[in-house]
């Protein structure tokens, strides 16, 4: 088989059931399959779903009991599939027409891509800027942070997080893409010992792409196909910003707390937990 797409469900029926239908609609000459696993959802998805496409061969569901997280869904998607390639797809998402036909024949032509993340839209068109990435070292976050990068929005020294200076139609290598779309050889994926699930939500791509890239293949951005996406679409909670700013601290402490100084540790840490407190103030 040539790919399996893998999308975690969790209350988002109506999404995932569009994402499904968009990738039917839009898949041609490939031998695919699309695994959804649902996280326990409270709002019958699993039920409503299975009955929708009982009848279709390309999709199988997986009820999982327990929602232990969106990287370990994503894994039990993974170990239940049989693709030579694997697409971890959000269920929030509609894919575009070709979309998944040019990126898997771009990456079966480059042997070197570990991954590779299309370009990827918001429903009023402006790009999803977390699409493609720098790493977030602390000299690229306080760029960020302290607004020199929206000041200086084509500034390749300014503005890495984002990479805003480069043509958002274009090919080329990047630090990481986003997990709502990344397209990754099965070989690759398992020598990753997949996504890492220290993380409960976020952060697991920026840790898978970095994983990829420490086994010296290239993460490749592909600006030529896209998807939009409908973000946030499982709404906003305590417990997911908790989870995205504790997500910063673990990617921290695994790559740069060892090799950065104490000052910037204590920076870091400061930098992480107070835009969580600030951002509570307005949930």
């Amino acid at each position: 088989m040539d790919l399996s797409i893998i999308i975690v469900n969790y209350a988002t029926y109506q999404l995932t059931k569009d994402t499904a239908i968009s990738l039917l609609d839009t898949i041609y000459d490939i031998d695919y399959e699309i695994v959804i696993v649902d996280n326990d959802s409270p709002d019958d998805s699993f039920k409503k779903l299975s009955e929708d496409f009982k009848e279709n061969d390309k999709i199988s569901l997986i009820q999982n009991g327990n929602n232990d997280g969106f990287a370990k869904a994503n894994n039990i998607g993974i170990r239940n599939s049989s693709g030579d390639y694997i697409l971890l797809l959000n269920s929030d998402v509609i894919v575009k027409e070709n979309t998944i036909n040019n990126c898997l024949e771009y990456i079966k032509k480059n042997n070197n891509i570990g991954c590779l993340g299309c370009k990827v839209v918001l429903p009023d068109g402006r790009l999803d800027k977390a699409c493609r990435r720098s790493f977030p070292t602390f000299e690229v976050s306080f760029y960020r942070l302290t607004g020199l990068s929206k000041l200086f929005p084509k500034s390749k020294r300014f503005n890495r997080y984002n990479l805003s200076y480069l043509d958002e139609n274009d090919v080329y290598p990047v630090d990481c893409v986003v997990g709502a779309f990344m397209l990754i050889p099965r070989e690759v994926m398992l020598k990753c010992g997949c996504l890492d699930e220290s993380y409960f939500m976020y952060g697991e791509d920026i840790e898978l792409c970095y994983d990829i890239k420490e086994l010296g293949y290239d993460v490749v951005y592909y600006g030529k196909s896209e998807i939009t996406h409908y973000k946030g679409a499982s709404g906003k909670s305590k417990r997911l910003l908790y989870e995205f700013h504790k997500s910063m601290q673990i990617f921290y402490d695994k790559h740069y707390k060892q090799s950065d100084n104490i000052a910037i540790n204590v920076l870091t840490y400061l930098g992480i937990w107070s835009l969580y407190y600030i951002k509570l103030l307005f949930l």
